[in-house]
């Protein structure tokens, strides 16, 4: 029997949308591929009759449920797999999948895994700040004409992630959370600009070719404490040597 996405395990994430229209619409969308879960970051409005009006009467439930937060980093935190949406291309966009792409590449994820699928706001998108918060990208291709309501957008996902089925999936087991890979791309951060691998002056250009090799091979929670643990050892010895070295200047002097 072909394996499909567990779609409770994946929430889609409306970061600052603009109308509360879209944000009801997104919702229907949500329900009527057979999801639930409905997450709204620093909504500009969120005027719940307007939501309400274009979620339908069917679509009540995801709208009642659904989390309201105004921190994104915070709300992403316990996810252990983002996939961003975006319309631009290029710079540290250029690793992008189709929806149909990303939903198969999903499948074997979303057995053990939360899966949060992140939109950013109508009139601009995701900020590479943003995007780099992301373990993937997904681009809709259109026309000459690029820009899609963003209802509309979240209806060809979810349609995408409903429909996706595998013959055969190869097993993924929990990988690391957000948290936990933030946590430690700041600390291997720290580290390659005091051993002066990375230029201080802008660190986040080599960090993000960094993450990308990272995420190739979806880190799990022990990895990534192993990786956090080199970091420390390295971290000790380099202050080790300091110490040393001015120990050695003392007595010579």
């Amino acid at each position: 029997m072909p394996e499909r996405i567990h779609l409770d395990h994946v929430t889609i994430v409306l970061h600052q949308p603009r109308f509360p229209e879209n944000i009801g619409a997104a919702a229907r969308a949500i329900k009527n591929m057979g999801m639930r879960n409905l997450v709204v970051v620093s909504p500009k409005n969120c005027d719940l009759t307007k939501v309400l009006k274009m979620a339908t009467h069917a679509a009540i439930d995801v709208v009642e449920e659904m989390d309201v937060s105004d921190d994104l980093k915070k709300t992403l935190a316990p996810f252990h797999y983002v996939v961003g949406t975006t319309a631009r291309l290029g710079g540290i966009r250029r690793s992008v999948q189709s929806p149909p792409a990303a939903a198969r590449h999903l499948i074997p994820i979303s057995q053990n895994n939360r899966i949060a699928i992140l939109f950013g706001p109508e009139d601009k998108g995701l900020s590479n700040e943003e995007i780099r918060l992301c373990h993937s990208l997904v681009n809709i291709p259109t026309s000459e004409f690029s820009s899609i309501n963003l209802a509309q957008a979240v209806m060809i996902l979810c349609y995408e992630l409903y429909a996706a089925g595998a013959e055969r999936s190869e097993y993924v087991p929990r990988l690391a959370s957000r948290l936990e890979l933030d946590g430690m791309y700041d600390q291997v951060k720290g580290i390659l600009v005091r051993i002066n691998y990375i230029n201080p002056e802008n660190p986040d250009y080599w960090m993000d070719k960094i993450r990308h090799f990272f995420t190739r091979f979806q880190l799990r929670a022990r990895e990534v404490s192993i990786i956090r643990g080199i970091c420390r050892q390295i971290d000790w010895y380099g202050k080790k040597c300091a110490r040393d070295s001015a120990k050695k200047r003392e007595v010579l002097s």
